[in-house]
C-alpha cells in the first residue's frame, strides 16, 4: 500500500515529500502573543522561497483551530513557491481561546477534527493532514486530556498523525501513556514537538523507544538557550540507535524568528558534521515521510 501525507494541494505519495520542516507556522495568531501576530502572506512567500532556494520542498504546519490558519493563503502560497505545506486540525491550550469558543465546540471535538480532515477546513475544501494538540507543564491538565481524546478518536476515524505540543519540553511520557496506552494510538502515529527545550536524555530515548517521532524545533527566539545543544543531542539519540526516529522544524512563532530558510543555510552544515549525510538525510526526508503519512483507520470498536 503507498501510503501518503496530505497537503492543502491533495493527497501526494509520502516518498515525494523531499526536504521537510517538520515543525513550523506560516500563520499565528494568539492573545497570548498581542502585536507578534504572523498574519503577512508576503513575508510567508519570501520564507518559503528562501526555503525552496536552499533545497527545502516541503513544510508542516501545525498551527491548529482558531488561530489563524488562513487556509485558503496556504495553498496559493504552496502554488506560487513549489512548496509542499500541511495543514493542521487540532487544538491547543485552552488559554489561547475565548472562554465561548471552547463551550461551543469543546462538545463536539472529534467530529470538528474528522470534518477539517476529510472535508475541509471552514467553507474553503482544504483539508488538515495532521491533527495538533498540546500538553501542559510537566503532565496532562483536563483541557489536554480531553483534546487529545477527541484526537485519537479522529486517528482511528482517518489515520491522520497527531502532533503535540509539549509545554517547555516536559510531559512527553505522559502523553504517550495517554495517547498510545489509554487511547490506543500507535507510538509510531505521535509526533512530539519541543522535545529539545527540555534536554533530558533518558526521556528522549524513553520517548523514541516507545515509537514516537521526536520533532526538534529550534531554533526560537523564546527558547534560545538550549538550540546550541540540538546537534550533541541528536547525535546522543542517534548513537543509541534512534536515528529514523528525529525530525527537525524551525516552529516560527513570532515575527523575527529566524525562519525556515536559516535551518537549511546554518543547521544543516552543522547537522551535517555531528551526523553525516546519511543521518542528515534520514532526519530531514526519510523521517518525516513516515511520520506525517497516514495510517490505515480502525475499523470496529475503539478502545
Amino acid at each position: 500500500m503507498v501510503t501518503r501525507v496530505r497537503t492543502v494541494l491533495g493527497d501526494i505519495p509520502a516518498e515525494d515529500l523531499g526536504v521537510c520542516d517538520a515543525h513550523d507556522h506560516l500563520f499565528l495568531r494568539t492573545p497570548l502573543l498581542p502585536g507578534q501576530e504572523l498574519d503577512d502572506p508576503g513575508r510567508a512567500q519570501e520564507l518559503l522561497r528562501g526555503f525552496h532556494g536552499l533545497g527545502g520542498r516541503s513544510v508542516v504546519q501545525w498551527t491548529p483551530y482558531g488561530m489563524g490558519r488562513r487556509p485558503g493563503d496556504l495553498v496559493a502560497l504552496s502554488r506560487a513557491t513549489g512548496i509542499q505545506v500541511v495543514a493542521a486540525t487540532g487544538l491547543h491550550q485552552a488559554a489561547h481561546y475565548p472562554e465561548e469558543l471552547l463551550g461551543r465546540i469543546l462538545p463536539e471535538l472529534e467530529a470538528l477534527f474528522v470534518r477539517e480532515l476529510t472535508e475541509g477546513i471552514g467553507g474553503t475544501g482544504v483539508r488538515a493532514g495532521l491533527i495538533k494538540v498540546a500538553g501542559s507543564f510537566h503532565g496532562i491538565d483536563a483541557h489536554a486530556r480531553l483534546t487529545m481524546t477527541a484526537a485519537a478518536g479522529a486517528h482511528h476515524r482517518t489515520g491522520a498523525p497527531i502532533a503535540v505540543h509539549l509545554e517547555l519540553g516536559t510531559g512527553a511520557l505522559d502523553v504517550l501513556d495517554l495517547l498510545c496506552g489509554e487511547l490506543g494510538v500507535d507510538p509510531g502515529c505521535v509526533v512530539l514537538g519541543h522535545l529539545g527545550r527540555f534536554p533530558d536524555g533518558m526521556v528522549q530515548r524513553e520517548a523514541a523507544r516507545a515509537g514516537a517521532f521526536l520533532a526538534f524545533d529550534g531554533p526560537s527566539r523564546a527558547n534560545h538557550a538550549t538550540d546550541w545543544r540540538l546537534p550533541d543531542q541528536l547525535a546522543e539519540l542517534a548513537d543509541a540507535g534512534f536515528g529514523g526516529r528525529l525530525l527537525l522544524g524551525g516552529d516560527t512563532t513570532v515575527p523575527g524568528t529566524p525562519g525556515m530558510p536559516h535551518l537549511l543555510r546554518r543547521l544543516r552544515p552543522r547537522l551535517e558534521q555531528a551526523l553525516g549525510k546519511d543521518l542528515l538525510h534520514s532526519v530531514l526526508v526519510t523521517a518525516p515521510a513516515r511520520a506525517f503519512a497516514f495510517a490505515a483507520p480502525r475499523e470496529g470498536p475503539r478502545p
